[in-house]
C-alpha cells in the first residue's frame, strides 16, 4: 500500500524489493528495524547508529528503514548522510506529514526481515538494547509477537496509555501492559495484516491476537526523551476510542457481515412483531389503541428489513473481495 503524498527513495542496487540485505553473516537471522521519524534531528542519527550495532552484536544480518514523515527541521538532511554511509538504509520522504499509520504500512510493504521491529526515533528506546531484548525473547519463548513494557515510566503519556491498554485488554483480549510501543513481529504476522488505515498503528496486538498468533511481552528500559518534542496529543483519545469500535468491528464481522446487520434487523423484527400482537390484543379484548406505540412499532419493522438487505449487500462486497483476493494470490504465485 502506498502512502499518500509524494514519497521519494534513492535508488541504490539494495533497494531491489527482491533481493534481501546481504548484511552480517551469511544465513543469519535477517531483522528490519522500522523507524518513523518526524523532526527528530536531534536523536534519529543515533537511532540508526545504534540499531546496526544490535545487529552486530547478536551476530545477524539487518536492515533499517525509515520515513521521514514531513519533517521541517534537518532530519532530512541527517537521514541523506546515513544513506551514504550505511548501505542498508532505505528512507522513504514525505512532502507533508502522513501520520505513524500510513509510514509504517510503507515501511512494511518494504521490509524483507524475517522479524521486523519497531523502534521510534525519539531514543526513549534505545536499540541497541532494546532489540536484542525482543528477538531473544520472542525466540526463547517461541512467539509470533512481543511487546516491549517500559519500567520506571514518567511522563504525561501515562493515563493515556493506562487507558488504552485497560481498552486492549477488554475489547482486543491481549494481555500486556504496555501495547503502544516498541514490538518485534515475525513476518507473517506482517504479511497478514489488513490495508492500516487512520491510526490503526495502536491495534496491531489486537490484529494479531485475532489471527490466533501468540503474543507476549518483555520489559524493557524507559529512556526520558533527550531532544525534541512529543507528538502525542490528548485530541487522540477520542480519535482512538472511534478507531477501536472500527477495528474490533472489522475484526468481528468482516467476514460475517450478516451476522451483525442480520442480527440486528431479526430482533428489530421480532421486537415489532411481539408488539403488533400486543396491540392487536388490546384492540380485541379491551377495544383500545395506541398510536404512537404503533407507529414506533411499524418504524422498527422497516428499519430492521432495510438492516436485513444491507447484511445481503454486505456479504455479496464479502464474496467478491474473497475472490479478488484468491485471484491476487494466484497471480503473485505465478
Amino acid at each position: 500500500m502506498m502512502v499518500s503524498g509524494t514519497s521519494v527513495t534513492l535508488d541504490r542496487p539494495w533497494n531491489n524489493p527482491d533481493a534481501a540485505p546481504d548484511t552480517g553473516v551469511e544465513g543469519a537471522l535477517h531483522l528490519s528495524v522500522v523507524v518513523p521519524a518526524r523532526n527528530e534531528e536531534g536523536t534519529i542519527d543515533a537511532v540508526v547508529r545504534r540499531s546496526f550495532a544490535a545487529f552486530d552484536e547478536m551476530g545477524c544480518r539487518g536492515e533499517v528503514l525509515v520515513v521521514n514523515d514531513g519533517s521541517s527541521d534537518g532530519t532530512p538532511r541527517i537521514l541523506a548522510a546515513l544513506q551514504q554511509e550505511f548501505a542498508h538504509v532505505t528512507v522513504f520522504s514525505n512532502r507533508r506529514s502522513q501520520g505513524m499509520t500510513a509510514a509504517l504500512q510503507r515501511m512494511f510493504a518494504a521490509s524483507r526481515g524475517d522479524i521486523v521491529i519497531l523502534i521510534p526515533a525519539d531514543m526513549e528506546s534505545d536499540p541497541l538494547l532494546d532489540v536484542p531484548a525482543l528477538v531473544r525473547h520472542m525466540e526463547e519463548a517461541d512467539l509470533d509477537v512481543v511487546a516491549g513494557w517500559r519500567q520506571g515510566r514518567r511522563d504525561g503519556k501515562v493515563l493515556a496509555s493506562s487507558i488504552y491498554n485497560f481498552v486492549m485488554r477488554c475489547l482486543g483480549g491481549v494481555d500486556v501492559h504496555d501495547g503502544n510501543w516498541i514490538k518485534a513481529m515475525r513476518r507473517e504476522v506482517i504479511e497478514s495484516l489488513p490495508p492500516l488505515r487512520s491510526d490503526w498503528h495502536r491495534f496491531l496486538l489486537m490484529i494479531a491476537a485475532h489471527q490466533g498468533f501468540r503474543i507476549g511481552e518483555v520489559k524493557t528500559f524507559y529512556r526520558p526523551r533527550q531532544a525534541g518534542s512529543s507528538k502525542f496529543g490528548f485530541s487522540r483519545i477520542p480519535i482512538s476510542f472511534l478507531d477501536v469500535l472500527v477495528v474490533r468491528f472489522l475484526l468481528a464481522f468482516s467476514r460475517a457481515p450478516m451476522r451483525f446487520f442480520g442480527g440486528l434487523g431479526l430482533t428489530g423484527i421480532i421486537v415489532s412483531l411481539i408488539t403488533f400482537l400486543y396491540l392487536t390484543g388490546l384492540y380485541v379484548f379491551a377495544a383500545t389503541q395506541q398510536r404512537p406505540i404503533f407507529i414506533a412499532a411499524g418504524i422498527l419493522a422497516v428499519i430492521s428489513v432495510l438492516l436485513l438487505l444491507v447484511g445481503f449487500l454486505a456479504e455479496l462486497i464479502v464474496s467478491q473481495t474473497e475472490r479478488i483476493d484468491e485471484l491476487e494470490r494466484r497471480l503473485r504465485k505465478e
